[in-house]
């Protein structure tokens, strides 16, 4: 016997679909179905805060090209 906690939506037809862990052979099985009365709500997660440098504007002659970087290495 397996155990599977997941979670399903409930279309408006009243349908599910379960997605079983690999090593599971097709065919016919009794499944047994347990349904929380409480639904689940996701909390909205706030924005990410990423940092951020300010160095200025780049300089005008600047080349990030790997041959002017690297010179004879650059491979």
């Amino acid at each position: 016997m397996k155990i599977i906690d997941t979670t399903a939506i409930v279309t408006p037809e009243g349908t599910v679909t379960v997605q079983v862990p690999p090593g599971i052979p097709p065919g016919e099985y009794r499944l047994l179905l347990v349904i929380d009365e409480q639904r689940i709500v996701l909390a909205k997660r706030p924005p990410l805060k990423f940092p951020v440098d300010r160095y200025g504007p780049w300089p005008e002659d600047l080349s990030l090209r790997r041959e002017d970087m690297y010179g004879e290495w650059g491979r």
